[in-house]
């Protein structure tokens, strides 16, 4: 058997759009995936479904699974003839043993590559808004860690060179031994009050930045409850945070926000909470799935050519019908010269990618609106007494719109092209976070979502607010008795976004 090709990662600091498009590309195509413990929980989400996933995570003195066993699977999966994906925190190359895992692949005769990822040793300080160099400072900088091997004798940390050295000075792995190594580099020669400053979490919202000198960071540290995993940096550069800091200044900085989408749809609503500075915990509560008489959606599919109007209710509703659709047919020409209508702009955004324009979109994203919209269109549209339409829905919907449009005399006929079920994984532990470091807002996007999520049974963190969608997301969280402070008043997902910044945002 071929040996498969094992390429080792770096997956960036935190921020899940710090990682790059090659790391993404081989994510999403890996057999196996292989991924340490500072890895953002989203990023594993990307494997294909049939990727296993294997957590050999590192922190500190506790290790999931031992360097020389993990060398060893590497090599293992490999001879396989499995594509392997080694995803490690911020470069692989820096302070990564990623050379360690490299040479015992080549000594094994084990293809491999190296994807370099953005280290948090520039990127930690950057969100922080202290540049690692600056005209006005220094021209150079000196990246060192504060943990070495335990094996070692003794120290070879060179702190009286570190000390003499000029420019900015960064530690990575050293809050641990954080004082002891400011004493030693002060005894050494270093200015005791050399600006200095620790960011925990780097680039993510969780991030928690103390800032002093190299005389009183630890103590600063300790009173503010700060811990690894950190970037510490040392020099003038520091002084610059007071203009530049930027990324805590967004308007959801500090705000850890709960997202319950499906696994493959809350990408989009998180990347617009983390772009606006929130700490966001993919927590999904449902799945769409095939619905129950599939034989059924599939003949409806293959006569969707025949109707004079196509209803679509939801983006998972024109997605899965597209799938039965090109499976039938292989040109879009076949759906006929049917009209289409949506509710909501992120159903029109689907049609758009089969290249298909919306004829009739009502300015709110509910049924209710859309009947409306037929009546009000009807002298434009050439009535809708007898047309024939197809509604395109998921299993167990409201019956609005085929009891709406059926009392103007249209001739209506159901396409159900899926049905939602409760989410049962929780491959990134999201549920566990929430119940240890609570949140401070918890989004709906459905009442599916709603009632999924209170079925978990989890504790609803103290002083918490739930944001909903749209009316239909509102009744349902009332009745299960969390009526939602934040309330989109647009019924999408940038409304819903909107309404969130416009309650708790920076102003």
């Amino acid at each position: 058997m071929k040996n498969g090709t094992v390429y080792l990662v770096g997956a960036g600091p935190g921020d899940p759009g710090l990682m790059t498009v090659k790391g993404k590309e081989l994510i999403e195509a890996a057999d196996v995936l292989v991924y340490d413990a500072l890895i953002c929980p989203d990023i594993p989400t990307w494997a294909p479904s049939g990727c296993e996933r294997i957590y050999v995570g590192k922190r500190s003195s506790n290790h999931a699974l031992p360097q020389n066993e993990i060398n060893r699977l590497l090599v293992r999966k490999a001879q396989e003839g499995k594509n392997v994906v080694r995803l490690k925190g911020g470069d692989p190359m820096v302070f990564g043993r990623g050379g360690e895992e490299a040479e015992a692949l080549q000594q094994e005769g084990i293809p491999f590559e190296i994807v370099p990822g953005i280290t948090s040793a520039i990127a930690g300080p950057a969100y922080a808004g202290i540049p690692v160099t600056h005209r006005k400072h220094c021209t150079q900088f000196t990246v060192f860690t504060g943990h070495e091997s335990p094996d070692k004798r003794e120290s070879i940390l060179d702190l009286e060179g570190i000390a003499k050295a000029s420019g900015t000075k960064i530690i990575l792995m050293g809050m641990s031994r954080l004082g002891e190594i400011m004493k030693g580099l002060i005894a050494c020669g270093q200015n005791a009050d050399t600006p200095a400053a620790a960011i925990q979490w780097a680039t993510t919202g969780r991030q928690k930045t103390v800032a002093g000198s190299v005389k009183t960071l630890d103590q600063l540290v300790r009173k503010a409850g700060l811990s690894s995993p950190a970037v510490i940096v040392i020099g003038d550069v520091v002084q610059e945070r007071a203009s530049i800091n930027w990324f805590e200044k967004l308007p959801l900085f500090g705000k850890r926000i709960v997202v319950t989408r499906t696994r493959k749809q809350a990408g989009g609503l998180s990347k617009k909470l983390r772009s606006l500075g929130a700490d966001v915990i993919e927590l999904p509560t449902i799945q769409i799935t095939d619905p129950t008489d599939i034989r059924s959606f599939a003949e409806t599919v293959v006569d969707a050519h025949s109707y004079e109007w196509l209803i679509f209710s939801s983006p998972n509703g024109v997605e899965r019908f597209f799938k039965a659709f090109f499976a039938a047919f292989n040109d879009i020409r076949h759906i006929g010269g049917a009209r289409i209508a949506a509710i909501g702009p992120g159903t029109a955004a689907k049609l758009k990618e089969y290249g298909l324009a919306v004829d009739l979109m009502p300015q709110k994203s509910v049924a209710e609106s859309l009947v409306k919209a037929f009546k009000d269109a009807r002298p434009e549209i050439g009535g809708i007494e007898h047309r024939t339409i197809l509604w395109i829905h998921a299993e167990g919907a409201r019956n609005v719109i085929a009891t709406g449009l059926a009392d103007m005399q249209a001739i209506v006929d159901e396409c159900i092209a899926y049905k939602t079920v409760a989410e049962t994984d929780d491959i990134q532990g999201a549920q566990e976070r929430l119940r240890h470091d609570g949140a401070d807002i918890i989004t709906f996007t459905s009442s599916s979502t709603a009632e999924n999520f209170f079925k978990l049974d989890l504790p609803w963190p103290d002083k918490c607010k739930a944001a909903s969608i749209g009316p239909v997301t509102t009744k349902a969280l009332t009745e299960l008795g969390h009526a939602p402070s934040i309330k989109a008043s647009q019924y999408d997902i940038d409304g819903l976004v909107t309404a969130i910044v416009k309650a708790v945002g920076k102003k």
